[in-house]
């Protein structure tokens, strides 16, 4: 599927790179997929060797109408063609966050896709480029829908986490010695024989009034 995504776009030698998505997205648009030979593709390799050629083998046709057109055709025509690139964009990505080597990630495959198609739908060709949480209609669902935070484990990089672990065993080690033992036992005495916990609190109680 990506070396077919890839030869697509290696089709338009003279075209920039910006723009051979776009000539490769409205080209798909107007050309239907053979419904026979996803349904019958035996693998993931078998569908991304037969389904994203015949998009551009077959004929051009006229596009049907997409409000009396059967659902078929709608997404021979309208969907698949817009969907498979942004699949294909998908799958590269998350090669990049290493989604393939470990269980759990950051990366939200439904994010990425739908900030894809957002920023790649062609009434907004114009437009700068939107982060999925600027868009609007993720705004709003948000507002109603929080989300919760995502675990500082999947946030740090592999080179943070060891640093912060490395810091921990360091701190845990010298801890462990026996002088720092016998401070922390005597700040722990001290603490207990002169009340320090209730001085504080009365010392805090009396800022608080002035």
């Amino acid at each position: 599927l990506l070396l077919e995504y890839e030869a697509e776009h290696s089709q338009f030698p003279d075209v920039p790179e910006s723009k051979q998505e776009s000539v490769s997205l409205e080209a798909g648009v107007l050309q239907p997929l053979d419904m026979d030979q996803f349904n019958s593709a035996p693998a993931a390799d078998a569908v991304g060797q037969q389904v994203l050629p015949a998009v551009e083998a077959a004929p051009s046709a006229e596009p049907p109408d997409p409000k009396t057109c059967s659902p078929r055709k709608y997404l021979e025509f309208y969907i698949f063609p817009v969907l498979l690139p942004g699949l294909v964009e998908l799958l590269h990505q998350a090669e990049k966050e290493k989604c393939f080597e470990g269980r759990r990630t950051k990366f939200i495959a439904s994010d990425f896709l739908t900030e894809w198609l957002y920023n790649k739908n062609p009434k907004r060709k114009d437009e700068s480029f939107t982060e999925f949480f600027s868009i609007p209609f993720v705004k709003d669902w948000l507002k109603d829908h929080p989300r919760p935070p995502i675990p500082l484990s999947l946030l740090l990089s592999e080179e943070e986490a060891s640093k912060i672990i490395q810091s921990f065993w360091r701190g845990y080690r010298v801890r462990c010695g026996s002088e720092i033992q016998e401070l922390r036992q005597w700040q722990k005495k001290l603490r207990e024989e002169r009340h320090i916990y209730k001085v504080v609190k009365q010392f805090w109680t009396k800022e608080e009034v002035k």
